[in-house]
């Protein structure tokens, strides 16, 4: 049986093929799109690659110039925030929204608050405020350095199966995600990602306006419960909240137009018609 979700992604994929571009030794994977208007960076989370935010990139591409970016699999989230900088700059972008989900909103936060010349409004995402308690939980708890890649990919398909077991309803996504990890996510691309939440440093405060600040969640979230979220919330103090009552940890693909069009409110542009 076709899955609509990898469908729609391969057609959309096949259409804007990434890019591989090098910046200080670290190969990062590009889609830049879009000749006009406000910029919009998007940064996926551990199980996405650029191209994750297919559904939000066809609705704003021609309202937006948008920057959608894959991770290496080296250097640490300071590396990275540096090399998206870099390519920002080298896609003629100065400032620019920055969304990011999960891993991706941790390193928005951290990039806005260590570089807020570069972020004119933040969007972080079914994430935390807080890297500290990491370790605690696997993954994370694990020798990063020493489990086998294939472990570590082995570890986030049993935990697919084991949510589509238990919501049978978010089967759809779960067997999507693991498609994206069997497939488009090397093993060592996994564990760079692990590794750069698990040693990532706290985060500063975020300096800018809270007119210019959102957050986004999902009610049944069950990878950021009720309490981080607030701690998110009070943290950034954001103007507005996204919330939606389901959605997962990844709205983004159960409500694509939906989630969209609160990128556009956010950047006060409108997006194309669904």
């Amino acid at each position: 049986m076709t899955n609509p979700l990898i469908a729609a992604r391969d057609a959309f994929a096949a259409q804007y093929p990434e890019q591989r571009i090098a910046v200080n030794g670290r190969e990062w994977g590009v889609l830049s799109l879009g000749g006009s208007g406000p910029a919009l960076v998007l940064l996926p989370g551990t199980l996405g690659r650029g191209d994750v935010f297919w559904q939000q990139i066809a609705a704003l591409k021609d309202r937006a110039r948008v920057l959608a970016l894959t991770y290496p699999v080296e250097g640490t989230l300071k590396d990275w925030c540096g090399d998206i900088c870099t390519l920002m700059s080298a896609t003629g972008m100065a400032r620019a929204t920055v969304l990011g989900s999960s891993l991706g909103g941790y390193i928005a936060q951290y990039l806005a608050a260590t570089r807020p010349e570069r972020v004119e409004r933040l969007i972080a995402a079914n994430t935390l405020h807080s890297a500290a308690m990491v370790a605690q939980f696997p993954p994370y708890s694990s020798d990063l350095e020493a489990v086998p890649a294939e472990a570590l990919v082995q570890g986030v398909r049993d935990s697919m199966e084991a949510w589509a077991a238990q919501e049978p309803a978010q089967a759809e996504v779960a067997a999507f995600l693991t498609e994206e990890i069997s497939r488009r996510i090397s093993g060592e691309e996994l564990r760079a990602r692990l590794k750069a939440l698990k040693h990532a440093p706290e985060l500063p405060d975020v300096p800018h306006p809270r007119s210019h600040i959102f957050t986004v969640e999902s009610a049944d979230d069950r990878l950021i419960p009720p309490p981080i979220r607030e701690a998110v919330r009070a943290r950034l103090d954001p103007v507005e909240n996204f919330s939606f009552p389901a959605g997962s940890h990844f709205p983004y693909l159960l409500h694509g137009f939906a989630y969209a069009m609160l990128i556009a409110k956010a950047m006060d542009v409108k997006g194309q018609k669904q």
